[in-house]
């Protein structure tokens, strides 16, 4: 990635070169994170083949919550507020189930 940061003269040049190398660090995470839900939404489609194949309902109430207490407890590890990832995971999880419903449809 580029280093984007605008060169401000009241900026000191350090902080500066800092910030632009953190935002590069931010945009690379970005990416990955990007890349990663990508290759996690190809395995859930093909989960929801497999659900329509064999007469599965779109959602697992059961498997959704123990995903969710899983997640809260890996964020609570990492230091990050468990609130975010269980409304992250509930996000992702409400738009895996439509594209269940969509595969369900086809």
């Amino acid at each position: 990635m580029t280093n984007r940061t605008v060169e401000t003269p009241d900026i000191d040049a350090e902080v500066q070169a800092e910030l632009g190398r953190l935002r590069d660090s931010i945009d690379n995470i970005d990416a990955a994170v990007v890349h990663m839900l990508a290759e996690r939404f190809k395995c859930t489609q093909q989960v929801g083949r497999l659900k329509v194949e064999h007469r599965l309902p779109p959602a697992d109430p059961a498997r959704e919550a123990r995903q969710i207490a899983r997640l809260r407890e890996l964020a609570e590890n990492a230091k990050l507020d468990p609130g975010f990832a269980e409304k992250l995971l509930n996000f992702i999880i409400a738009e895996v189930i439509r594209h269940h419903e969509t595969i369900a449809r086809s």
